[in-house]
């Protein structure tokens, strides 16, 4: 049985090997490098032999920073004055004072750092040198107005800036000590050619010329000095005058695209070599020099096509730059240098497809906005006429491009543009009505299949969860960091154990704690690594030949931390020691970290098409509204293409379309129903028929019964509001909603609610029958819910006999006695206030013999409020025939007999509430 891996998946896993062998090995040298510091680090530091001072308090400065504030204070008024005495007092002077004054003072200015510098005084040479190189510019202005003041200004600047610049490179390179000299001389070599183009006349190409030959040997500066301060300088004149020479050629590719043409290319092959040479700037420097390239051979296709095709021809290059990416793997492009040209490609190509998208959004929300009436016959002309109609080729050599990539986002984005050309086709060329709705129609039908069978356009993707094969960049690194025997390369490392190829990181584990990047640091692939605390012959520094830079216990030359290096918090170490894949061994496959389950392929492209799909199937039912015929074609092909995908589509779109098709279904009824002339109640109760069929669908499509149930019970309430105007009509189509919602509560998922929603329906009905009928007693509207209240109420206390009162019956015997206590007190006769105070009467007694709470407070209630109803006239007509002094007499004594029963009353108080509380 052969368990080897195939050659791909071997030389990944040799990859991943390298790399983390690599991280555990900077991450060693950075510990020992931490230890080495510590233990060698000054005795008298860590034990002082005399008794420590108090510290002085901090200064609110450093010595240094207020040197180098003096410094920069007396080089800057010396400047001052040497410019005052040159721009003021020169005219004092003979010819002779004059060179004497500057020769003297020059000379002293650049020889006086030569001294201090001898003498250690750094700082103060800076200043002086500074003060210098003030004064040799001043030198070149005095010769100018004294000698030369009959040439051209300009291009004697462009001579002295080059002289000077010579002149302070020479100097600064005699005293690398010094750090301004060689920047200023960066600086001034900006200006020669510039200003000698200016001199010469050259117009803005001339000069975008000399910028750019001036920023290509300011990038050569870049690539081929050492000092960082001459780097930086030199990089950013190098940006500032490439990018004028860049915009130059941008604005000249628009009005003079031979002239900006060379002018792009030649900073785009400048860019390219930058891009080349510095791999941490490549993928910027590359897009900068991509854009130039489209820029440039853009401009020329501009020139040479029409008006119309000027987008496209720069979709072209973007496209062509793109490419890149696949392409330059074989030329052996470096991965920054291809990112920055795709990226730039992408980018023309993204400003393109922003270009083509107005008839897209034409196409599907140009019906939308109806400037006609509905069957009018008449067609909304489409608002971009005069687009070109190039911006559909766009479309489709954009996702021609996108559908030859083998890439899940690429086949969306070529699914997305092939729906939006054909969006748009009808705009641009102005296709018939009949064209455009059968177009809109064959869209809507094409994306909904292919969210139903998305498979043929999954052909040629990876599978999520499949391990791909190698790429051609991980072949190259393979190729770059393993020898002819398929060892691992690496790095040499010195006596001390340093990498050769630089610094250590800081230390971020302690040595006894190797991490998940713990593997040994030698011997080739499927080889038992010997254990680590084996001996092993010394090195040329005492150190062993191969293992890992230190151990936990010892220091680089062999002394123990001990407890005076209290080491840094660690993880628990590994087991050493065990043969390969065994668990605890650096050479076992790392564990796959978890990871987010990745959408199927198929998945995604569905819902891509199915989002396409719906806005073209909207914007077909908007266009067919024009014409009676075409309505109910585009409704009816919507209603079998919907019903199509909710029976063959999965998930979610299924439940989406079998909605849609619900709506469609009702707009067919709506649009019968307009077409028949039926009045509105009329078209609320044929509307019905939608609900009825949904009742009926979801007793037998249950996966989406729910939510086309819900959706037909929407149409039911829209078909309420259309028969509102009718009271009679609206209480038919409450009472046939009822019988739809009770046929619907036979099943038993749908019982609770649905019998809930019928009673409700059944009551709206009879309310407003009673209404129609003009029915004005309240006890006809109250009676219908309180005896099937007082039933279900019933019901539920033999069922549970622990139950409340006030839940069981409160809330039917209050839907009657407190709507027919309000009358009875309005009420002139006699006949309902005997009726209900006898009705409370009954209600007060079985609330007592049953002991019911709820009974007993509210039929009492009601009764007295009932019975001082109608004895208050009475009551009335005593008070005043008797004396006036007789209610004051009779109120005192009532209140003295309270008093002097006061605490008997207390206790019948407390008595009633016991007893009330422990009724039901």
């Amino acid at each position: 049985m052969d368990n080897s891996l195939p050659p791909a998946d071997e030389l990944v896993l040799v990859d991943r090997e390298l790399a983390q062998l690599e991280a555990r090995r900077t991450q060693l040298l950075a510990r020992r490098a931490w230890l080495v510091q510590v233990l060698y680090r000054p005795a008298r530091a860590a034990t002082p032999r005399w008794p420590v001072t108090p510290a002085a308090p901090a200064a609110d400065s450093t010595p240094r920073s207020a040197q180098n504030v003096l410094l920069t204070l007396g080089g800057t008024l010396l400047t001052i004055a040497a410019v005052a005495f040159t721009l003021v007092s020169w005219g004092s002077m003979g010819i002779g004072g004059r060179a004497a004054v500057l020769c003297a003072v020059t000379g002293a200015a650049l020889s006086a750092p030569v001294v201090l510098l001898r003498r250690g005084l750094v700082s103060t040479g800076e200043s002086v040198a500074v003060l210098g190189l003030v004064l040799t510019v001043l030198d070149a202005y005095a010769l100018h107005r004294v000698a030369l003041s009959d040439t051209d200004g300009l291009g004697y600047a462009a001579v002295a800036s080059a002289v000077l610049a010579g002149a302070w490179a020479a100097y600064g390179s005699a005293l690398p000590r010094l750090r301004v000299p060689l920047p200023a001389g960066v600086v001034a070599a900006q200006l020669p050619l510039p200003l000698g183009v200016l001199a010469a006349g050259g117009g803005a190409t001339a000069f975008a010329w000399a910028a750019l030959v001036t920023a290509a040997a300011d990038g050569a500066v870049v690539l081929w000095t050492r000092p960082l301060p001459v780097r930086i300088t030199a990089g950013a004149g190098a940006a500032l005058l490439g990018g004028w020479a860049l915009l130059t050629g941008g604005w000249l590719s628009f009005s003079s695209p031979w002239s900006g043409a060379p002018l792009l290319l030649a900073g785009a092959a400048v860019c390219l070599y930058a891009a080349w040479r510095t791999p941490g700037w490549a993928a910027a420097v590359s897009v900068v020099a991509g854009l130039a390239v489209v820029a440039a051979l853009g401009g020329l296709l501009r020139s040479a096509v029409p008006g119309d095709w000027a987008v496209p021809g720069y979709v072209l290059c973007g496209l062509v730059l793109a490419s890149v990416w696949r392409a330059g793997v074989g030329a052996r492009l470096p991965r920054g240098v291809r990112t920055g040209l795709t990226g730039a490609g992408a980018a023309t190509v993204a400003l393109g497809l922003l270009w083509a998208l107005p008839p897209v959004a034409g196409g599907a929300l140009g019906p939308l906005a109806r400037t006609t009436e509905v069957w009018s016959g008449e067609h909304t002309g489409p608002g971009l006429v005069a687009y070109p109609a190039t911006a559909a080729l766009v479309l489709a050599v954009v996702a021609a491009a996108l559908a030859s990539v083998p890439r899940l986002w690429a086949r969306c984005g070529a699914l997305a543009l092939v729906w939006a050309l054909l969006t748009a086709l009808p705009v641009a060329p102005g296709l018939p009505y009949a064209a455009t709705l059968a177009l809109q129609l064959l869209t809507t039908a094409a994306a909904l299949w292919i969210a139903v069978r998305p498979a043929p356009l999954t052909r040629g993707l990876p599978r999520p969860g499949t391990t791909p094969a190698a790429s051609p960049d991980a072949r190259t690194t393979a190729a770059r960091t393993t020898g002819p025997t398929n060892r691992p390369a690496t790095a040499a490392t010195g006596p001390s154990g340093v990498s050769a190829t630089g610094p250590a990181e800081p230390p971020t584990s302690g040595p006894s704690a190797p991490g998940p990047a713990d593997r040994p640091a030698s011997g080739p692939v499927g080889t038992p690594v010997a254990d680590p605390s084996a001996p092993s012959a010394p090195g040329p520094a005492g150190q062993p030949a191969s293992g890992p830079a230190t151990s936990p216990a010892s220091g680089p030359a062999g002394q123990s931390a001990g407890g005076s290096v209290p080491p840094p918090p660690s993880a628990p170490p590994r087991a050493p020691g065990a043969g390969f894949g065994a668990p605890g061994t650096g050479w076992m496959p790392p564990r796959p970290r978890p990871q987010a389950s990745a959408a199927e392929p198929g998945t995604v492209l569905g819902w891509v098409a199915y989002a396409g799909g719906l806005v073209s199937a909207a914007g077909a039912v908007a266009l067919a509204l024009d014409v009676r015929g075409a309505t109910f074609l585009a409704l009816g092909a919507v209603l079998g293409l919907l019903t199509g995908v909710a029976v063959l589509g999965t998930g979610a779109r299924r439940a989406v379309s079998a909605c849609g098709a619900v709506l469609a279904a009702a707009g067919l009824v709506f649009a019968g129903a307009a077409a028949a002339g039926l009045e509105a109640h009329w078209t609320g109760l044929a509307l019905l028929l939608v609900p009825a069929a949904t009742a009926a669908v979801g007793a037998t499509a249950r996966p989406v019964a729910l939510p086309v149930e819900i959706t037909g019970a929407a149409v039911g309430l829209s078909a309420l509001g259309l028969a509102a105007s009718r009271p009679a009509f609206l209480a038919l189509v409450l009472a046939l909603g009822g019988v739809i919602a009770a046929a619907t509560a036979v099943r038993p998922e749908r019982r609770r609610f649905a019998s809930w929603a019928a009673a409700g329906l059944f009551l709206l009905a009879a309310w407003v029958r009673l209404g129609a009928w003009g029915v004005t007693t309240p006890e006809a509207y109250t009676l219908p819910v309180t005896v099937p209240a007082l039933v279900v109420g019933f019901l539920r206390r033999r069922r549970d006999p622990e139950a409340s009162s006030w839940t069981a019956y409160g809330p039917g015997l209050a839907v009657t006695l407190l709507p027919s206590l309000g009358a009875a007190w309005t009420d002139p006769e006699w006949m309902r206030p005997l009726v209900l105070g006898v009705a409370a009467l009954v209600v007060t007694l079985l609330g007592a013999r049953f002991r019911l709470q709820a009974l007993l407070l509210l039929g009492g209630t009601v009764l007295a409020l009932d019975g001082l109803h109608e004895l208050a006239p009475y009551v009335v007509q005593v008070v005043g025939a008797l004396p006036r002094w007789l209610p004051p007499a009779l109120a005192g004594l009532l209140l003295l007999a309270v008093g002097a029963t006061y605490e008997q009353r207390l206790r019948d108080a407390r008595r009633l509430r016991e007893r009330l509380a422990r009724m039901r």
